[in-house]
């Protein structure tokens, strides 16, 4: 992918019955976004953290620099969230009804940076608080392996001592 179109990498909000998902070009607050999956019926709460490292590949990373198709990538998104809340599940939950106020069995978020994410930054936060914490782990590695594969997003690193202009975008994988 030589260019992509600047117009499409637009921030997005995507609030589901399943969770939500936000992509931005704000800087990412980790204690914020962990706050709004705080439950009190929750007995775990798992997050993945993804930082721009300062190395790669023997070469030193100076940024790197994300862009989405934005409207397509929030849905897709979305979709992996409920996704990991009809996969991951426990046989002993019971099912809400009108008389009991059971939390959600999982209340995931995705929040993915776009823009310049300079070295030591989180680009991308998954935070899942459930009952129960096999499934809170599991959920969350499977919200942070289905969006690396199947999310419309692209990234460019950038290396010490290169021309910027040689950075090529590539697949989130």
């Amino acid at each position: 992918m030589e260019s992509l179109n600047h117009a499409a990498s637009t921030e997005a909000h995507l609030e589901v019955p399943a969770g939500k998902c936000v992509i931005t070009y704000s800087k990412l607050d980790v204690e914020k976004i962990l706050s709004t999956v705080k439950d009190d019926g929750s007995g775990a709460i798992v997050t993945f953290i993804g930082t721009t490292r300062n190395s790669f590949q023997g070469k030193v990373v100076t940024r790197l620099e994300y862009q989405a198709y934005s409207k397509l990538a929030i849905k897709t998104l979305a979709t992996i969230v409920d996704e990991a809340t009809q996969q991951f599940h426990r046989s002993d939950h019971q099912p809400q009804n009108e008389t009991t106020k059971s939390p959600p069995l999982l209340k995931p978020v995705v929040y993915h940076r776009l823009g310049v994410v300079p070295v030591g930054e989180p680009s991308i936060v998954i935070a899942v608080s459930c009952p129960h914490r096999k499934e809170a782990f599991r959920a969350c590695e499977y919200i942070l392996e289905e969006v690396k594969k199947r999310a419309q997003i692209w990234k460019r690193e950038f290396y010490e001592g290169e021309d910027e202009r040689t950075a090529v975008w590539k697949e989130n994988v």
